[in-house]
Order: C-alpha cells, then structure tokens, then sequence
C-alpha cells in the first residue's frame, strides 16, 4: 500500500493534469470516510439539479394558481385532494427516490415541492372543516404540525432541507403562538411587540448560523446569516423610533450593533455580515442627520457631512473586503 507522501504526490499529478475536480476528489474523501454527502445545500449546484428544483416550484405554482383560479367550482374534498393530498404524495415520491443515490436530487426536488404545498393543504383542510384558519391558535397549530414532521423526516433521513424548513416553519410558530398568548392586550399592544420578536428571531438565525457552520450544515449558515443580521439590525433600527417620538436607548446603542456586526462579519467570515452592516450604518448616519442636524445646520450642509460619513462607511467596508474576503 502507498505511503501518504506518494499519494499526495499522485494526488497532486492527476491535478495538474486536470484528471480530476476539487469536488471530485472531496466527493471520493468523504465516501471513503463513509460520510453522506447532501447535495441539496451545497455552495455549488449543477444545471441538472437547478432544474429540478426550479421545476418543483413551476409545479407548486401550477397548483397554487389552479386552486385560486377554480376555488368556487371545486368541492372541498378535490380542494384539500389537490394541496394537501399532492403535498402528501410529492413527500413519498421524495422519500422513494432519495433511496437511491443516482436520482436522490430529484427526491430533494420532491421534498421541496411538499414542504411548499403541506402548509397550504393544512390551511385548506382547516378552512373547508369550518375552522378560522387565519386565527393565531390555527397558525400555532399549522406550523406546530410542520415543525414535529420535518424535525422527524430530518433525524430520520439526514437531510439539510428538513432542517432548513424546520427553521422556517420553527419562526411562523414562534411569531404566531406569540400572537396567541398576548391576543389583543392592551398592555402589550403599546410595546413594539413585533420588533422585539423580530430582534430575537433574528439573534437566534445568528446563533444557529454560528452553531451549523462548523457542521454539516454549514451550507446553512449562510442563509441563516444573511437574513438573521438583516432581521437583527432592521428591528434594531425600527426600535430607535422616528421623530419626535425617538427611543433614544436604542438611538444611543445602534452604531456599538453596527461596529459589532462590522467586527463579527471578520470572526465568522460572512460577508452578510459586513455588507448589511454597511448598509444599515449609511441608513443611520442619514436618519441621524435629518433628526438632529438640519435644523441648526441647515439640510444641505447636513447633507454634505453626511456624504463624507457615508464614503467613510464604504472605504472602510472595501478595506475589510479586501482583506478578510478575497476572491
């Protein structure tokens, strides 16, 4: 048998050579180690596999559009026949498929195409049973349902789209259940209830981001990362208000978030991170300026400062870019 050293030398004559692909040869590694490779979340998809799943959601409109289209003339039996019964069968021909690894991306496509057509089902199935499916318990109990089949279907086959629709059906829970518990209190209507969720929520895509990302379900984290920071930092900047009812708690404490993300974007190397960053700083020295500065200043004057804070802002996220994210 080969020493390591003669087979990194070969290794590194096939690459040379052009024989074989960086994926290839990490492919071969982790089915030598007998690790399961899912092609469903990976930073590189081909073709083949992009049309499977832009074809699963042509289906899942074609559905959606047939169900509105003709709601009135179809029976309640064909309407939840037609979601519920379809997102049922698209998530067995899914699990038939992913049996085999030649076609297992087509059962990805089909585990996509159900995990768009159940909710609609079970909305559907509550409608037409006479019960108020818009209501907050409704909602709580939809998502609920979702969150225990696709926890289940994920620890069952391993695969990262349960995971990633946990997550998503996992939010809907957290934000209608919320709803639920409060009603219509008159107390906490005059709190800004959903930004503080949408705070939390969006924290938590952070932490969870961070946890995966060392996983395998890294491919995750950047999803997580992109949509935790922007739901984080939006809620954030919504807290602090607008003139003249400005909170100026969280007016004073936003630009530490933003230095904060701008910092973390180089530990977790995420350029979601630096970007929205970026981002939300211009969209705060610009709130800033028209609060406080137009006044004495005058707005064009205020303007011009702001221009600078803003080249300022930018210079400074392309120098990290160049630094800690190099193409």
């Amino acid at each position: 048998m080969a020493n390591k050293a003669e087979i990194l030398k070969f290794i590194r004559d096939v690459s040379k050579e052009n024989l074989v692909s960086r994926e290839e040869l990490v492919s071969a590694f982790e089915e030598g180690r007998g690790e399961m490779r899912d092609r469903v979340f990976t930073n590189k998809l081909g073709m083949s596999e992009i049309l499977y799943y832009i074809g699963g959601g042509i289906v899942f409109l074609g559905i959606a559009i047939l169900v509105w289209q003709n709601w009135d003339f179809l029976s309640p039996l064909t309407r939840i026949l037609v979601t519920l019964g379809s997102g049922i069968t698209a998530y067995i021909v899914g699990v038939v498929f992913q049996k085999r690894e030649d076609i297992e991306v087509i059962g990805s496509a089909f585990f996509l195409l159900s995990a768009m057509l159940l909710p609609i089902g079970l909305v559907v199935f509550f409608d037409n049973a006479g019960l108020d499916a818009g209501s907050d318990g409704s909602q709580s109990f939809i998502s609920g349902v979702l969150i225990v089949v696709f926890l289940l279907s994920y620890f069952l086959f391993k695969k990262n789209i349960f995971a990633f629709f946990s997550i998503i059906f996992s939010t809907w829970f957290f934000f209608a259940f919320t709803n639920f518990l409060v009603g219509s209190n008159p107390i906490v209507a005059e709190w800004d209830f959903f930004q503080y969720r949408a705070l939390i929520a969006g924290f938590t895509y952070l932490l969870l981001g961070y946890a995966f990302s060392k996983t395998d379900k890294a491919p995750i984290s950047q999803f997580l990362y992109s949509f935790g920071i922007l739901g984080f930092l939006g809620a954030a900047f919504t807290l602090g208000g607008w003139e003249p009812k400005q909170n100026f708690f969280w007016e004073m404490i936003y630009p530490l978030l933003i230095f904060a993300t701008l910092f973390a974007s180089v530990h977790v190397e995420s350029k979601s991170f630096l970007v929205f960053g970026t981002i939300f700083l211009m969209i705060y020295i610009l709130k800033i300026t028209a609060e406080y500065f137009t006044e004495g200043l005058g707005w064009p004057f205020a303007l011009v400062i702001a221009g600078f804070l803003m080249i300022g802002a930018g210079y400074m996220s392309i120098s990290l870019k160049k630094k800690y994210f190099p193409e």
